[in-house]
This record gives C-alpha cells, structure tokens and sequence, in this order.
C-alpha cells in the first residue's frame, strides 16, 4: 500500500512555504520558494506547481502519493470555490485560485485564509493539540486569527469570521486602520501599534531606557518596548499593560461568545511571554465570567512559522 501524504502551502507576500505531511502530521519535507508578485501575480500558481512536481520527483515520490493540496492565501477568500476577492500584497483581484491551481497540478486542491490555516495546524499539532474549542490570535505586523469550534473552523458567511484585528477597542479618537475604520484592536497591539504608541507619548517620559534607545537609533521597536519593561522600566510597563488591556478585553469578549478551553496567542508579538503574557492574563480574567475563565487557558504559539503548512495539509486530508 502506497503512503499518502498531503501538500501544504503557505502563500504569503514575500515568500511561498510548502511541506509535504504525512497523515499524522509529520512534516516529510520542506522548502520555500519566492513570491513572484510582478504582474499582478500572474506567475505564483505556475512558479508554486512547477516546484512541487520537481520537489516530488526529487525525493522520489508522484501525485498518486499525495491526497490533494491544501493552500492558505491572504485576503478575502470565498471557501467554497477558492475564489479570491482580493489580495492586495499579493497582486490578486477577483482570482479563481482553487481552479487554477488544480490546472496546474492536475490535483484536488482546497483554499482558506492564511490565519485559518495557522490557527488550524496549532490546533493539530501545537499548543491548542487535543482541544476542539480554540481561538487562535496572531499578533504580528497586523493581527489576525481564527476560531475553531467543535473541531472545524469558523468562516461566516463571507469568510470574515475571526478578523479580531478590526474589532472597535477606541471607539473615539484611535488610530486609522488599513481596513478603512479607527480604532482597531490591530492599531494597538500589533507591533506596528506598540511601535507608534510608546513613539506618540516618549517625549513626555525623557527617564525612560527607550529614550537613549529612540537617540541611538532614531526608533523603537516593539521588541525594544517588552524588552524595557522587563528591566522594569516604567513607561515602558504602562505601554504594555495597555497593549494587554486590549488584548484581554477583546479575548473575554470572544470567550463569552465561542467558550473556548484553549487561547492561543501566537506571531512575533507574543514571543515576548511572559512579560505580556502575565498582564492578558490578568485582564482576561478581569473581563471574563468566573466559569468560562476557570475552564480556558492562554498558551503561547508553538509551531512557529509551520503552523501554516501543517494547517494547510490538515485541509487538504480533511476537506477533499
């Protein structure tokens, strides 16, 4: 009996990840090639199927081995056809990524965001393993996530479901978002936010470590904020429990709505731990109801930049 496997990609603005897993989830192989974003993205497809039939033929493996592909994309996604909207760092507007693939590998293709797909391989095989209740949150350049109830992801109807990044935290006078509205949870606790924030208010805290930082470097990074206020630097800890204010408000909220049994915070953002981790915590419970707080934890991303792939090949076993 041949061994099957299922092909997850990883399509992002800069570079294309692919794996092929096996049906536990193990990895098999890996590799990435560039994103080729000339022309309205005209070449991805192509460039993404030519280096998956040379990366099978090199490690001795044919189509008849793999069950289909599973891709995650930005941007706004119709689920049930693959059909993109519209991907603005890609290039793509009103493409049928899902058939165009399958012409080009002559293999049974599925398509979901690319938030859904690390949500789901976190599931799978990382910090939300053996919950089916999970709530997934990138905190990164921009923040975003997934929800997964009962084992199977959440879309709404226009697969808008889990864009915690533009739920409303500054109701008045909050920065503009790149999605048109103010105010966005993603204006905040990205790293772009953290950024801009501690940026908007050093002046008034000349004591603190961040501003021998800003005149070394002219700027701060939101590494740079997590890392002062674990050196207990005092502006820096109020940038911080006001970034983990949002993200606990936000959290609570979508715990009432979905109950999950898992959190898990994941992107560059989180690698802070601890020293964000604690106060989200805090606020989390602050804002919860007793019962659903006692019965859902907040965990750390633990797969890194392959939660996308395993995501994706999750996809593929499950859903073609």
């Amino acid at each position: 009996m041949r061994e099957r496997c299922n092909i997850g990609v990883d399509l992002g603005g800069t570079t294309v990840k692919l794996a092929i897993v096996d049906e536990e989830g193990h990895i098999q192989k890996k590799w990435e090639i560039p994103t080729d974003t000339a022309d309205q993205g005209k070449r991805i497809v192509k460039d993404i199927a030519h280096s998956i039939e040379q990366t099978l033929d090199t490690i001795g493996k044919s189509s008849e081995n793999i069950n289909g592909i599973g891709i995650g994309a930005p941007g706004f996604i119709e689920m049930a056809t693959g059909y993109i909207y519209e991907a603005v760092n890609i290039g793509w507007k009103e493409y049928p990524l899902k058939t165009a693939l399958e012409e080009a590998t002559e293999m049974p293709v599925v398509v979901d965001n690319d938030a859904n797909i690390a949500a789901i391989g976190e599931m799978w095989k990382g910090a939300g393993n053996h919950h089916d209740n999970v709530i997934c949150m990138t905190l990164g350049t921009g923040v975003g996530g997934g929800m997964i109830i009962d084992g199977d992801i959440v879309h709404g109807i226009k697969g808008m479901a889990g864009e915690f990044g533009h739920a409303t935290v500054v109701p008045e006078g909050g920065y503009q978002c790149n999605c048109g509205k103010a105010g966005c949870l993603e204006t905040v606790v990205s790293a772009t936010g953290i950024r801009r924030t501690a940026l908007d208010e050093l002046r008034h805290h000349p004591e603190s470590q961040l501003q021998q930082i800003y005149t070394n470097n002219n700027d701060i990074t939101a590494k740079d904020v997590f890392d002062a206020a674990r050196d207990q630097d005092t502006f820096a800890i109020v940038v911080v429990e006001r970034v983990a204010y949002y993200i606990g408000l936000v959290l609570a909220n979508l715990a009432t709505t979905v109950n999950p049994s898992r959190i898990v915070l994941g992107g560059g953002v989180s690698k802070a731990g601890d020293v964000l981790l604690t106060p989200v915590n805090h606020y989390f419970r602050q804002y919860s109801i007793d019962l659903i707080y006692r019965h859902t934890d907040i965990a750390i991303a633990e797969l890194g930049n392959d939660a996308g792939i395993i995501g994706a090949a999750w996809l593929a076993q499950t859903k073609i």
